[in-house]
């Protein structure tokens, strides 16, 4: 793989400039674009890609990862969970603080930015636990914590108690900083593991009902008129959330919001009596899929985050009921929904950049997002006459479990590069 120390040269490529799409070549040197236009020459030293055919947009961001390490090591790493990304087209990504230890504080933290920093082969941004431990009890020490994160979440659990959550959102204006809430009401979820739809009454299961997401959120949203607190709500399922968050904006409150792949493309008439189809949120009914969808393409959602939670094998093979919640995502996002909403006509390339790279840096305040000459070279190649199917057994991260194994795609992710270094190319 070349090193970012030599020039690289992507020839005949097209190029997302500008939010259009024009021929260029492209010409990367010590971890910037050096050059870009209709004929860059090459220099006796360069490395040549000739990449007809391909087009090149600024890598992906997915502001809703888990990387798991510290603490469960044998789920993913850093190192794992960044080349898994890199193989979805992503060089930038938050990672979720439900690790161990939380982090709650500088001393927590340290050990995740030693890992970043060791074995991250793309942008990592952690971020924060809202309470100590993400125990919902105190908050967690958001002093210590700005210099070093993007948000702050307590991603898995949602904070109970309406006090507790007016405090922290109070303290988090006052820094400008970004909440990224995970809204689930305990009260309501009476051990139900899928949704409390058609599928749970067919077949027995115990259901959680949309309510437990909608109502936080509902919650939520009057505090942020209240305290003025930047917000970000995580995998919103359900088409009350979407028509609450739609409310909110027009509001003009500062709130924003993600859904998931398997959110757009799948409704609970599909689910199976296998745990791929099993994670929290839980995938919902038909009209549920039709808001959300209705949401992307008139801009309530702002973007597409994965919530990539790989588990061992060991750990997904117990059925819908035990099993643990959670998919990975991050290597096939793209390539799916572009498949499944972009090839038929439904959002445009230009679209999918806007909400898969461009809105979430702005939202997170993540680095890249902009092709032109002396910015960071961070940028996926795409093909898009390639056709396939999702396979597991080529996924770089440890998890395997997607509902999505089989499926036909005809477009792939090429190579990825970060920081001008080649983090990702597809084997000849």
């Amino acid at each position: 793989m070349p090193n970012n120390s030599q020039r690289l040269l992507f020839t005949g490529a097209q190029v997302f400039m500008q939010g259009r799409f024009r021929r260029a070549d492209i010409a990367v040197a010590s971890g910037r674009i050096v050059a870009i236009g209709d004929s860059v020459p090459a220099a006796a030293t360069d490395v040549v890609f000739p990449s007809s055919g391909l087009y090149v947009v600024p890598g992906l961001a997915d502001v809703h990862t888990h990387l798991r390490e510290p603490g469960f090591s044998y789920k993913e790493t850093i190192r794992t969970g960044t080349l898994a990304a890199a193989h979805g087209g992503v060089t930038a990504v938050c990672s979720m603080p439900n690790l161990n230890p939380a982090p709650d504080c500088y001393e927590t933290l340290r050990p995740q930015l030693e890992l970043i920093e060791r074995d991250a082969c793309i942008h990592v941004s952690p971020v924060g636990c809202l309470t100590m431990k993400r125990e919902g009890k105190e908050p967690a020490r958001f002093d210590e914590l700005l210099p070093h994160v993007c948000a702050f979440s307590d991603d898995g659990s949602g904070i109970q108690d309406r006090g507790l959550m007016t405090e922290i959102m109070t303290e988090l204006a006052s820094h400008n900083a970004l909440i990224t809430a995970h809204c689930e009401d305990n009260s309501l979820l009476r051990g139900g593991y899928i949704h409390d739809g058609v599928y749970a009454a067919a077949h027995g299961h115990r259901g959680i009902c949309s309510e437990s997401e909608w109502g936080p959120i509902a919650r939520d949203l009057e505090l942020v008129a209240q305290t003025g607190v930047r917000y970000h709500v995580c995998h919103i399922s359900t088409k009350e959330s979407v028509a609450l968050i739609r409310e909110a904006k027009r509001s003009g409150l500062p709130v924003t919001c993600e859904t998931g792949p398997h959110y757009l493309m799948l409704c609970d008439e599909q689910l199976k009596e296998d745990a791929c189809y099993k994670m929290n949120p839980p995938i919902r009914g038909r009209a549920d899929r039709s808001a959300l969808l209705e949401g992307l393409f008139d801009g309530t959602i702002d973007c597409i985050a994965t919530d990539h939670a790989p588990h061992s094998a060991e750990e997904k093979s117990k059925g819908l009921e035990k099993s643990a919640m959670g998919i990975v995502g991050i290597e096939t996002s793209f390539v799916l929904l572009y498949e499944y909403l972009g090839a038929r006509g439904f959002l445009t390339l230009a679209e999918f950049v806007d909400r898969m790279c461009l809105r979430p840096r702005q939202i997170f305040g993540l680095p890249g997002g902009t092709i032109a000459v002396g910015e960071p070279a961070d940028l996926t190649f795409i093909n898009m006459m390639a056709p396939s199917h999702v396979n597991p057994d080529e996924f770089l991260s440890k998890g395997r479990s997607t509902p999505f194994a089989g499926y036909p795609i005809s477009t792939r992710i090429e190579r990825t590069l970060c920081g001008g270094s080649i983090v990702y190319e597809r084997e000849a």
